[in-house]
């Protein structure tokens, strides 16, 4: 099993774990396939089949309020390969991950195989912040760029 990774900021990686449900969510989307997390900025890249409304993006922002609020806990179980959880694809996984593998839970909105650092609950994230948006309509990719403040 790899060991847990340093993660330059756990609040704004819990985020980055809800930011990827909410997109999935209201889109129909795959998590985010770049993503930059740290302290100062982030930066959450997704494939979309359509370029976000203003509406949309503020119900991206209503979603991630409410769910930072609604202080879920963020907890760990461990599974194999043949066990991980409907939908998620292991060639996501590093190569070296080996047999068992870590899932991270929040309440019952999202579980992802992820071995960095988080908080103990969603309230401890603090608050999230959309700093601004890009849209690549050859790449049918949407940016989000948000901080934890």
């Amino acid at each position: 099993m790899l060991e847990e990774r340093e993660v330059s900021f756990p609040p704004a990686h819990t985020a980055e774990h809800l930011l990827n449900q909410v997109m999935i969510r209201l889109f129909g989307c795959e998590r985010s396939y770049n993503a930059h997390i740290e302290r100062k900025k982030s930066k959450m890249s997704f494939r979309l089949e359509h370029k976000p409304s203003r509406q949309e993006e503020k119900e991206i922002e209503r979603q991630m309020a409410q769910l930072i609020a609604d202080d879920l806990p963020v907890t760990f179980e461990y599974c194999t390969l043949e066990t991980l959880p409907e939908g998620f694809n292991p060639d996501r996984l590093p190569a070296d991950a080996g047999d068992e593998i870590r899932l991270v839970r929040i309440g019952d909105f999202d579980v992802c195989p992820c071995i960095g650092k988080h908080v103990r609950s969603t309230s401890q994230i603090g608050r999230f912040e959309m700093l601004g948006t890009n849209w690549d309509e050859y790449e049918r990719s949407f940016r989000v760029r948000f901080k934890i403040v």
